[in-house]
């Protein structure tokens, strides 16, 4: 009778090494992606799967509030549809809504300026070729890249920005 031992030692280091490369590719992704909730590593693990999707009603419920310059609520129901912060759309309305809360005719709020800037980043580099452009009509900005760089400009400290006609501008 042959003796067999060499082949199942074979397959328990192969069966090692699958798991130990496995593992090391799981804290690779949690390395370079830096997730800081749960919800954003299963949400970013699903997404590598294709398997996530927002909740369509939250989604709209934010949207809804939005649309109502109701900016706090938007932000808690688009979080809550977007928990992994995975979705191109949603982040940018969450920035947006940053934007539009901390605009104001004499000064921005830079705190919520740079939320919203962190938002607009997120959105763009989940797009499909980092260039988001939102379909709806009704908004003044429609692209990722303009909010940023709106939320860029109201960072910025300018002589611009002690001009008197400033108060009349208008928010987009």
């Amino acid at each position: 009778m042959a003796y067999h031992g060499d082949m199942g030692e074979t397959a328990v280091r192969g069966a090692g090494l699958v798991m130990t490369l496995t593992y090391a590719a799981l804290v690779g992704w949690l390395y370079a992606r830096q997730p800081a909730t749960i919800a954003e590593i299963t949400g970013g693990l699903s997404a590598a799967v294709g398997a996530y999707h927002v909740d369509r009603d939250a989604f709209d419920n934010g949207l809804r509030y939005f649309r109502n310059d109701q900016f706090v609520e938007a932000r808690a129901a688009l979080e809550r549809a977007d928990p992994a912060r995975r979705d191109p759309r949603t982040q940018f309305y969450i920035g947006y809504s940053y934007y539009r809360q901390g605009w104001g005719r004499l000064y921005s709020d830079d705190t919520l300026y740079r939320q919203g800037l962190e938002a607009a980043e997120r959105a763009r580099t989940l797009a499909p070729e980092e260039r988001f452009v939102a379909d709806d009509p009704s908004q003044h900005i429609h692209t990722a890249d303009e909010l940023a760089a709106e939320l860029e400009s109201g960072l910025r400290r300018e002589p611009a920005d002690f001009n008197p006609l400033r108060i009349l501008r208008e928010r987009k």
